[in-house]
């Protein structure tokens, strides 16, 4: 298992997050990337946990998804045109720096 967090960002996150955690060495997938847009917000859950990652989403039927009992490796969830692409970038470094793997494993943040 990865020591440091690897980010999912679902179809609703901004391409320029991916590429601003990219740019400071933070491992980061998209939805497009993946192959999964029109998959079902359960099925990205299972690629993102399949893959040891943490789900970044702006998307709140994931909060359902958690509070209904799915497993995961972690959902970060920002309320949609809450923050700047940069707050989140700054926001998702800042997780990724003090949390491991094991700390995000079925738990949400909230930026």
């Amino acid at each position: 298992m990865p020591r440091t967090i690897r980010f999912h960002l679902d179809e609703n996150c901004e391409a320029a997050v991916a590429e601003g955690l990219r740019r400071r060495g933070i491992d980061a997938t998209t939805t497009p990337e993946a192959g999964l847009l029109g998959a079902s917000d359960e099925e990205q859950l299972e690629h993102a946990r399949g893959e040891n990652r943490v789900v970044f989403t702006q998307d709140a039927d994931f909060l359902r998804l958690h509070a209904a009992g799915a497993r995961h490796g972690g959902v970060v969830y920002c309320h949609q045109q809450s923050r700047s692409v940069g707050e989140m970038i700054r926001g998702l470094v800042m997780l990724w720096e003090i949390l491991d793997p094991e700390d995000m494993r079925n738990r949400v943040e909230f930026l």
